[in-house]
């Protein structure tokens, strides 16, 4: 039997199983690290589910950043620097990852307190995380403070670092191959099984499924 809920139901759930309710409901989502550091060096990192896609040309990426009601040194540092890094999380790492959203003072680095690597390239301020393998340098473009008081963080894509095995002829990328894992409402982590890749869809043409 299907449960039906509604919108005054929903607002008179406890607080916490509301949080857990919603958060659910939008199916998997992507699981990453996000690295910053401010102008005196001190590292931060922190896990988001929020990660999007926004554009090819340029290549943008997004994320939100939930309402200032504690201390937000992941926005704090973008809006210092203007550089930062998303890393997806792996299975190696879960645990790791997960970790860093316990709240760490600003002069505490997640990345010695959960056991994770700092790296960095060359002209590129913000750290990466050694342990991810599928990483992405970026560049603020843009922060927007939206009605529910989140922020939503643009930022363009400076380089990429990935497995060579990962990448396809076409440009697409198997990620999967890397075992990057996905997350389903705040705690619950996914691995995952590829179903299918599909043909560009066209009105007048039957799809046809990629063999690889």
């Amino acid at each position: 039997m299907d449960l039906k809920i509604k919108c005054d139901e929903i607002l008179g759930m406890e607080s916490r199983y509301r949080i857990h309710f919603i958060n659910s409901l939008s199916g998997f989502k992507s699981a990453n690290l996000v690295g910053t550091v401010d102008k005196k060096g001190r590292e931060n990192l922190s896990i988001i589910s929020s990660c999007f896609h926004l554009g090819a040309d340029p290549a943008l990426m997004g994320f939100i950043v939930r309402p200032h009601s504690a201390p937000r040194h992941t926005l704090e540092n973008i809006l210092e620097t203007e550089s930062f890094s998303i890393n997806h999380v792996n299975r190696d790492i879960i645990k790791n990852a997960h970790q860093t959203s316990a709240r760490y003072d600003k002069e505490e680095s997640e990345f010695l307190h959960c056991k994770l690597t700092p790296t960095y390239e060359e002209n590129f301020q913000a750290p990466f995380v050694k342990e991810s393998k599928v990483k992405m340098g970026l560049k603020k473009e843009e922060v927007i403070k939206l009605r529910n008081n989140t922020e939503l963080v643009i930022g363009k894509i400076e380089l990429v670092i990935l497995p060579e095995y990962c990448l396809k002829e076409d440009g697409f990328i198997d990620i999967e191959k890397s075992e990057t894992i996905c997350v389903s409402g705040l705690d619950s982590y996914h691995g995952t099984q590829k179903v299918c890749r599909l043909s560009y869809a066209k009105k007048d043409k039957a799809l046809e499924e990629f063999k690889n």
